[in-house]
């Protein structure tokens, strides 16, 4: 049976999935890349469904660090398994619909401008094992 998530629970599944998009798009940073990048996401986000959407697309964005890519990872990367340990005590029906966005989400934002760059590839594949199931 589904349980509804707190606020706290929401901003966590949030700050896994748009810190994700951010990693991946900070790897090569440009203005108009950025734009492409940001619209490419929030199309994935928007076509989630149920639980996941309603934590993605409500409340206020998560606040993440600014000054370097592994302050910005220490908290996304851990926010995202901690993301699933939420779904699969309330809500296992969405963990794979939340992997789904969130992996669908960044590889739309990598390929959004010229393609996939080996840096993006290499984020991406660090977000795969943060959503990876444990052993």
């Amino acid at each position: 049976m589904e349980q509804r998530l707190t606020e706290e629970e929401r901003l966590i599944l949030k700050t896994g999935a748009f810190g994700a998009v951010f990693l991946v798009s900070n790897v090569e940073p440009g203005m108009l890349a950025m734009i492409r990048e940001s619209m490419a996401a929030s199309g994935v986000m928007a076509d989630a469904s149920g639980v996941v959407r309603e934590a993605l697309t409500t409340g206020p964005l998560p606040k993440l660090p600014r000054d370097s890519t592994l302050e910005i990872e220490s908290v996304v990367l851990p926010a995202l398994t901690r993301a699933l340990q939420i779904l699969r005590e309330k809500a296992p029906d969405e963990l794979e619909t939340y992997r789904s966005v969130v992996l669908a989400a960044v590889d739309r934002v990598a390929g959004a401008d010229r393609g996939v760059a080996p840096a993006e590839a290499a984020m991406i594949d660090r977000i795969r094992t943060a959503l990876a199931e444990p052993a």
